[in-house]
């Protein structure tokens, strides 16, 4: 029975055929671990050039070249150390909070920040966050939608109450005066 853990598929994948092999990577590249073959030879330490002739097929990966690639697939797909959740927002959004970290069901989880200027940094600091370790992201309601659809980890909306009525009687008082 094949495992659901990215590493234990290819482990199994291997030791099937080369064919397996190359189906198996290729898909936990693109699906499960959304990372390019230049992030995969990045992390790996394997030449692009080798990384698409074994993922066409036109290359056997040796022994030590299967180590590498499991050994990278191991660090993408392994959670980060200390968890920690992704805030994306404005940077001086970021200047306004206090905790740098929250206690939920007694464990304590870091907040690591993302200031953002443009719905676009927005999606690609999302990215980041997840590739970086991510456990959720929270970001603002326009762009909560869209990065849902982008990562593949929890996205929580920050929903400002109370700020979005002050921001309303400033801007009364503003066109008032």
């Amino acid at each position: 029975m094949i495992q659901a853990n990215p590493l234990d598929r290819l482990f199994h994948a291997a030791l099937l055929s080369d064919e397996e092999f190359i189906q198996t990577l290729q898909h936990i590249l693109k699906n499960d671990l959304r990372v390019s073959v230049r992030e995969l030879s990045e992390k790996s330490g394997i030449a692009q050039s080798t990384l698409y002739k074994i993922l066409n097929g036109k290359r056997s990966p040796t022994l030590s070249t299967l180590r590498m690639i499991l050994n990278a697939v191991r660090a993408f797909s392994r959670p980060s150390e200390e968890a920690f959740i992704g805030l994306i927002a404005a940077r001086y959004v970021l200047e306004s909070i206090q905790e740098r970290t929250a206690v939920i069901d007694g464990q304590q989880v870091r907040v690591r920040e993302y200031p953002v200027h443009t719905f676009e940094d927005a999606i690609v600091a999302a990215v980041r966050a997840e590739r970086e370790g991510a456990i959720a992201v929270v970001c603002a309601p326009i762009a909560s939608s869209t990065i849902e659809q982008v990562v593949r980890i929890p996205v929580t909306t920050i929903i400002p109450k109370d700020s979005v009525q002050r921001a309303i009687e400033a801007a009364a008082r503003k066109a008032w005066l």
